[in-house]
This record gives C-alpha cells, structure tokens and sequence, in this order.
C-alpha cells in the first residue's frame, strides 16, 4: 500500500537539514505542497525547497523562531497566502542546550523550552484554528525523543521539554479529537544527522559501540523518522491519536542497560 498526501498543505518547522528536511521531502514524495521552515540555515532550507520542487510540488521559504508568538503569527500568516489553508503541521524544530539544573543560567533553560514545548504550541493553535474553521480535520505531529520517556544528567532541560511536549501532544488529542484532527508524537531514539548525533555520523567505532546497545543493532536514519510523519500524516492513519510512536529501533525497551 501506497501512503499518499495528495494536495495537502503541510508546514514542517526546522526543515532545514536532518529529520525535517526528510519529513518535508517524503512528504512531498507523496503529493503535499511544503512550508519549509528555519531559524539560521537559510541555504539548507533553500536545498529542502529545491527537493520538494523537483517533484513537482510547491514549496515556501519562512525564517522563524518558533519560540517566539509573533515571528509565529507572521509565519502563518506567509503560509495561509500561499497555499490558502494548512492540512498537515509537522513540529520539528528543538533545540538542546546541556547544564545541570542547579547550575544552568536560567536563559538556558528558558531558550530550550520556548523552542522544544511554547513553540509546538505557539505553531498548533494557529493550525488546529485554521483546520476547524475549514472543518476538513487535520493532522498535526509532534517530533518528540526518547528522552520524553528516559532522562539523563545534564539533560535536564531537554528531558523536561519533551516529557511536556508529549503532555502537549495527548491533551490536544483529547481536545480536537471531534473535528476529526489527530494528534501525534514521534519520539525518535539515535538518528544520525550532520546536526544530531554527529560523533555517530563520523566516528565507526562510537556508531558501532552504539548500535550494540539497540534491539535492532542499528543506529537510526532520518528516512525511519520521516516514514513514520508520512503514515501519521497520510489518511491510513486516521484512527490514530494521542500517542507517541517510537522510532528507536527498540532502545527503550532496554533503558537503562543492566
């Protein structure tokens, strides 16, 4: 069976490289027309749009802090003038930034929250407003982490931006469920990216020693992520809600290793 998301709008923050590149990409493989999103990586997001072009879909360019409300609202407001109305909405953007929670200045963790949870939300009112009005449903996915599930010192801030995000993910769920919009998050466990987990990406032996530790023995590729965002987004998904679907290769079936 085929997924398709034939002439559906889809906007996909932080597709720029990595993950949301591919989720914008595959989507576009499939028939949507894509709002690529970025905050720094203009010329990545340039690339993303050429790709989703060459297969013959539309595509639109938007710089965006998603952490921040207005920046939002005129991101919205570019792709409703484009395309008229949004069907899928991908968030993908976060951010990471490492400190002990007694030690960590405050901004720091205030900037990976704003990222990784206010802009998830910031970004789904305006698309779950947008859906209802048009009364079509909707789908809107969350890219969460394992690290909803497991926490690490010095990953606190990041821990608790995912654990929120997948608290985000359920109750919106429960409350759009009846305009027939699903609400989903996928929680990707080792992917290897220029931009996440690069050691895995450079150095053979770390990949090794890694993919040792995972049911699958294999570490993760952005086109496992994307494949998930595609079947969530496409209409064989439409009984699906509230959940966060691993994408790990079966890691946290074995957290913490004994």
């Amino acid at each position: 069976m085929e997924l398709r998301v034939d002439d559906k709008r889809a906007l996909v923050t932080g597709s720029s490289g990595g993950i949301g590149q591919r989720i914008a990409t595959m989507l576009a493989e499939a028939g949507a027309d894509v709002t690529v999103v970025y905050r720094g990586d203009v010329r990545g997001a340039e690339e993303t749009a050429t790709q989703i072009r060459s297969h013959g879909r539309r595509a639109l360019v938007q710089p965006c802090d998603v952490g921040d409300a207005e920046q939002v609202e005129r991101l919205f407001e570019a792709h409703f003038a484009a395309f008229g109305g949004i069907d899928i909405l991908v968030n993908n953007a976060g951010i990471g930034i490492s400190g002990l929670l007694h030690e960590q200045p405050l901004e720091d963790f205030e900037r990976v929250m704003r990222t990784n949870l206010y802009g998830p939300l910031f970004c789904s009112r305006h698309a779950a407003r947008s859906m209802i009005a048009a009364g079509n449903g909707g789908r809107i996915i969350n890219i969460s982490s394992v690290h909803e599930e497991s926490c690490t010192p010095g990953g606190g801030a990041y821990c608790i931006s995912k654990g929120g995000l997948r608290n985000l993910t359920r109750t919106m769920a429960i409350e759009l469920g009846s305009h027939e919009i699903t609400v989903n998050g996928i929680a990707p466990g080792m992917i290897v990216t220029e931009g996440m987990n690069t050691r895995a990406l450079q150095d053979e032996h770390f990949r090794a020693e890694a993919a040792s530790k995972i049911v699958m023995r294999r570490v993760g590729l952005p086109d496992d992520v994307a494949a998930m965002a595609l079947f969530l987004a496409s209409d064989t998904a439409s009984y699906c809600t509230g959940a966060t679907h691993f994408v790990d290769g079966g890691w946290m079936l074995t957290w913490p290793p004994v």
